[in-house]
């Protein structure tokens, strides 16, 4: 019990450490993208080196409000994708294609689990879920009726989805901060070299 609240204070803090990152992002991208020439400033006479920087306040703002959204709206965006499964799943073919390739795909079941569908359309209509929800028959003939569903152990679609944006994050991270280091490297020796060819 203990090891679970442990586990549990350190996602919160996770989830704020993401939030407070994106509404940095968030923050210097909209203030990069409004007002350019006093970000420059801070720069003094790096400032032509800097302009780099004002060319991606677009992608700033992008990246922050990604980021503040994954920190912070987690439980709104479970309670509005949940109410829309149950009232659009199996009624409207375009949305229900979309579930059922990001299911197909991740290898998933519903945005928390089978119980998502449980009100939906489709289970009115056929008294059974998605066979996504029992995976590893999904070809098969057998129905994935709720007590196969509840034997399966096949996770929700956000559960997974956030495992894997998590898991890239770091990777696009370390690329984004091996990237700006090069262009720090560039900056430094162009300046070197300005400085002594006069």
């Amino acid at each position: 019990m203990q090891c679970y609240s442990f586990i549990k204070t350190m996602m919160i803090l996770f989830n704020f450490l993401i939030f407070l990152c994106g509404v940095a992002l968030l923050a210097v991208g909209i203030w990069v993208s409004v007002d350019g020439p006093s970000f420059l400033k801070i720069f003094g006479p790096l400032s032509s080196s800097a302009m780099q920087f004002v060319n991606v306040g677009y992608f700033l703002i992008a990246a922050g409000a990604v980021l503040f959204a994954l920190g912070f709206a987690e439980h709104y965006l479970t309670l509005l994708a949940v109410q829309t499964i149950k009232k659009d799943y199996g009624s409207q073919k375009d949305f229900t294609q979309v579930w059922n390739s990001t299911m197909e795909g991740l290898k998933c079941c519903g945005f928390n689990n089978y119980t998502d569908f449980e009100e939906s359309p489709y289970f009115t209509d056929n008294k059974v879920f998605p066979p996504y929800c029992c995976f590893d028959d999904v070809n098969g003939t057998e129905p994935c009726t709720k007590k196969r569903a509840e034997d399966k152990p096949v996770q929700g679609c956000f559960k997974q989805l956030l495992s894997d944006i998590r898991t890239n994050a770091i990777t696009v991270g370390g690329v984004a901060a091996g990237i700006g280091g090069l262009e720090l490297a560039a900056m430094i020796v162009s300046m070197y070299l300005y400085c002594n060819l006069k």
